[in-house]
């Protein structure tokens, strides 16, 4: 073996950067991303950023942990119920990257507070992981008219095969009840077009949805442990070859 080719490991960075490169690292490094939503789909894409060596996040959420969410959430524990998942998200973010800049907000943002966010701040790239209807048309809607750079995650529930999971313009979404309703109330404001989404083109079987009337929500949807990951890590992938520029 060419002892010029063997790489010592010297810090937890060194596999990203063989791969893609100080050059392209280094933008990861200088880069701001807000994550707003740290459920199924959030939780994970905010993991893969910190890991991935992004240099500053934002994350947003104002629930708590609780027993539901273990099935299917990166954070959610026997331990830390009751948690706020914005706290278990900071202690755990630092504890992978002590160096990383992490701001964040733990409250229900009002579309005024949309507007004061989005409008007064620059960030790189932005990741929707709001599974409710009424504020991520507001978010999606105060974002373009700020043009930032963002991916939506349409509906990860009801949703069992991996291979369906694809990254598309919103206008092109299908068999997501989700995106659709998405797509209607986007276009009633004008937004067609320029949304990137995460979707599966799974049909949803109605034996998997029941009726559940609670705030911004009209029904609960069953989900299996690794769908909202491959969302979460999907939107992730997106972030970072966006950023570096990597097809």
């Amino acid at each position: 073996m060419n002892k010029e080719n063997v790489h010592v490991v010297k810090d937890q960075n060194l596999r990203t950067v063989l791969l893609i490169g100080e050059e392209k690292f280094k933008l990861l490094q200088d880069s701001h991303v807000l994550v707003v939503g740290l459920g199924g789909v959030g939780g994970y894409a905010v993991e893969q950023l910190c890991r991935a060596g992004i240099g500053e996040l934002t994350i947003i959420d104002s629930d708590t942990i609780s027993e539901t969410n273990i099935n299917r959430q990166i954070i959610a524990t026997h331990s830390n119920i009751g948690e706020s998942k914005v706290n278990a998200f900071s202690k755990r973010i630092k504890d992978i990257n002590p160096d990383i800049k992490l701001n964040t907000i733990e409250e229900f943002f009002t579309e005024p507070e949309m507007v004061d966010l989005l409008g007064n701040n620059k960030y790189d790239y932005i990741v929707d992981a709001i599974d409710t209807i009424k504020p991520k048309v507001s978010f999606l809607k105060i974002c373009s008219e700020n043009n930032h750079r963002v991916v939506s995650s349409m509906g990860a529930g009801g949703k069992i095969t991996p291979s369906a999971v694809t990254v598309s313009d919103i206008s092109k979404t299908y068999n997501c009840y989700l995106a659709r309703r998405l797509r209607k109330k986007l276009g009633r404001v004008g937004i067609k077009t320029g949304i990137k989404a995460v979707f599966s083109n799974e049909k949803t079987p109605k034996s998997a949805v029941v009726l559940e009337v609670s705030l911004n929500k009209i029904s609960q949807v069953g989900t299996i442990s690794y769908m909202p990951a491959i969302f979460g890590l999907m939107c992730a992938s997106v972030v970072i070859r966006d950023i570096t520029g990597i097809d």
